[in-house]
């Protein structure tokens, strides 16, 4: 019985997360959410991301930053904390991150309130409901659940949701023995990331992407050209359904009736964000367009 249902919640919880992660993203595009940053006196984009994304567990040290984000470049995380806490507290910081994305959201649809409203109850049951051990990014993220604002609101749930599914994730990285540069130099050999920028944007040096690489190709997963091979594809897709398996523990209060009819009430919202082109498509963030296969 269980192996039966499995497929259906994993399909299930790559639904959540297509349905889901659009709404979140708008904190890394729309201009507002970008200008965080300089609003706060930090320096540039890259300083407010690492403080609105580890603001959560409060003042956090880069190694620690480091460990739960898992893909960034050690120097990148270092460049931007703990300076950035001399400048703008978490709980500030914070609060302007809330802020901002719910003005995103709302300019992106008008309505979104009485929508936001009906949503609310089924995504804190699922929030409240999931197991908070060895998921660090999650479990500070749900106690941030409470706002007043239903938008606000709505788009901290679904942050955490997604932070639920990004902690099982670097799980999954870390049982089958890739580091954060070896898992974005599959992924970008796979075609899932923007290959010539994705480097950059995690801050790995040309000499350590060419020695993950390395590695990778004596593992056989990628080929002399640094392209992916039947082996590494197959390993990426294989990290992927694991991703699904252990995000699924979400659903798990749901039937699966339960479950369809939430992705339905979310579908409508995540067009309006993707038609709005707030978000680009290939992305740093590996979600798939939605016309993608």
């Amino acid at each position: 019985m269980e192996q039966s249902t499995q497929p259906t919640a994993a399909r299930q919880a790559r639904a959540l997360w297509l349905r889901t992660e659009p709404l979140h993203a708008v904190c890394y595009f729309d201009d507002g959410c970008r200008a965080l940053g300089k609003a706060l006196g930090l320096k540039g984009f890259w300083m407010g991301y690492f403080a609105s994304r580890t603001a959560p567990l409060g003042a956090v040290e880069p190694a620690a930053a480091t460990a739960v984000l898992g893909v960034f470049a050690p120097g990148m995380v270092a460049r931007a904390l703990p300076a950035a806490w001399s400048t703008a507290g978490p709980a500030h910081v914070l609060d302007e991150r809330g802020r901002r994305a719910a003005h995103a959201l709302r300019r992106i649809d008008p309505d979104l309130d009485r929508a936001a409203t009906a949503l609310l109850p089924a995504l804190q049951g699922l929030v409240d409901d999931a197991p908070a051990t060895a998921r660090p990014l999650f479990a500070a993220n749900r106690a941030l659940c409470g706002q007043a604002d239903p938008v606000e609101r709505l788009w901290q749930l679904t942050t955490t949701l997604r932070e639920f599914r990004g902690d099982a994730h670097l799980s999954v990285l870390a049982d089958r023995e890739f580091d954060g540069c070896e898992a974005l130099v599959l992924t970008a050999a796979s075609g899932r990331v923007p290959k010539e920028t994705i480097r950059e944007d995690r801050g790995w040096t040309e000499e350590e992407w060419a020695a993950a690489a390395d590695r990778l190709r004596t593992r056989g997963l990628l080929d002399a050209h640094g392209g992916a091979t039947a082996s590494g594809l197959r390993e990426r897709t294989r990290i992927e359904e694991e991703t699904d398996r252990l995000a699924a523990r979400l659903l798990r209060s749901l039937s699966p009736a339960r479950a369809d009819g939430l992705m339905e009430l979310l579908e409508p919202l995540v067009r309006r964000v993707l038609a709005a082109d707030v978000l680009p498509f290939p992305n740093p963030i590996g979600l798939p367009h939605p016309d993608a296969p």
